[in-house]
């Protein structure tokens, strides 16, 4: 495994972190949820990456124990706050002062830790002032509850102005979490270049595309038995957006490119974001263990210049690569509330 340095900070974090969305606590049951984790520690991973929304509440309760035992300060632990949680209450959801204090309260008990190495704004707070949410995440890192402060699929005009006050506040604002692959560029033409110029990382979510970049999804053809596409708790609604035979079609061609460089279609695609020099770390998650051994794989891989164009020319139009999909994606009214 190789180590990135987290933004322009002095944190390094395994360039292949673990995360648990849509798995642990919902799809997986513990006994195999822990089994993932222990070939992720097996394999080299120290950064895990959860949130208090996950399987409501319940995926940061399974990671919590599974990483019992483990010595505390090998490991990198991220978790989120912002979505629902709870009965979903007016106060449940958000990044109000009392929510945060009380999600990151409730976080570290599930956790079984003492502290987070980077607590993570899930999405931007439309209804709370920018300044009570990062005062409150200045709080949070004085109470040595995080050392870290991050966010997930904030705009450039967000980031730049959350790193602003972060600045002004004294707590280090390192991280932003965006979905980013082959086929999702969104962050290249704006974020990328402003995370650059403030010294924030990307730790990136989804980089086989929801898994239609393992190119086990064929045109013309029914998705596989138990896949994500056939997850009706919420898999199924991320995936179908890529279910189109030009995507899928696209994404087989691409198996020229990963045999040549010695690569699975899903070890490629984990290798492809890992070559943008601002992603610190990128996520994968894993049903069974051997999902985690077989993409561990991309780690310390370079891609030739000549596959990443032939990447480029093979998906072609299929790629979005539409800067204002980050905002449009978010949330405009706080969710739940």
């Amino acid at each position: 495994m190789d180590f990135r340095y987290l933004g322009n900070s002095g944190l390094k974090v395994s360039e292949i972190s673990y995360g648990n969305w849509l798995t642990h606590g919902s799809q997986v049951e513990n006994e195999q949820a822990a089994a993932c984790v222990r070939a992720a520690l097996e394999a080299g991973i120290t950064t895990f990456d959860t949130a208090d929304t996950y399987a409501n509440t319940a995926a940061e309760s399974v990671l919590g124990e599974a990483l019992a035992g483990e010595r505390r300060e090998s490991l990198e632990i991220l978790t989120k706050v912002y979505w629902p949680t709870g009965p979903g209450g007016p106060n449940d959801t958000g990044l109000s002062r009392k929510h945060l204090h009380e999600s990151i309260n409730a976080s570290l008990k599930r956790l079984r830790t003492d502290y987070v190495d980077v607590y993570q704004a899930h999405r931007y707070d439309t209804e709370t002032p920018l300044e009570e949410t990062m005062e409150a995440f200045a709080d949070v890192v004085r109470a040595g509850k995080a050392l870290y402060i991050g966010v997930s699929e904030w705009t450039a005009d967000q980031l730049r102005e959350g790193h602003r006050l972060a600045r002004e506040l004294r707590f280090p604002f390192v991280s932003n979490q965006p979905q980013y692959s082959m086929l999702w560029r969104v962050i290249e033409p704006e974020v990328v270049p402003v995370s650059e110029e403030l010294g924030i990382g990307q730790v990136v979510f989804s980089p086989i595309g929801q898994g239609v970049l393992t190119g086990k999804y064929k045109p013309g053809e029914q998705p596989p038995a138990g896949s994500r596409a056939t997850d009706e708790k919420g898999g199924a609604n991320f995936i179908k957006r890529y279910l189109t035979d030009d995507v899928l079609t696209r994404v087989q061609e691409l198996r020229p490119v990963a045999d040549e460089a010695g690569l699975s279609l899903s070890q490629l695609a984990v290798a492809w974001v890992l070559q943008n020099p601002n992603v610190s770390s990128a996520i994968i998650g894993a049903s069974r263990p051997e999902q985690v051994a077989e993409n561990v794989k991309a780690a310390g891989v370079k891609l030739e210049e000549s596959a990443l164009k032939q990447i480029d020319e093979i998906l072609g139009g299929v790629v979005e690569r539409d800067p204002a999909k980050t905002a449009q994606n978010a949330p405009t009214t706080r969710p739940g509330s």
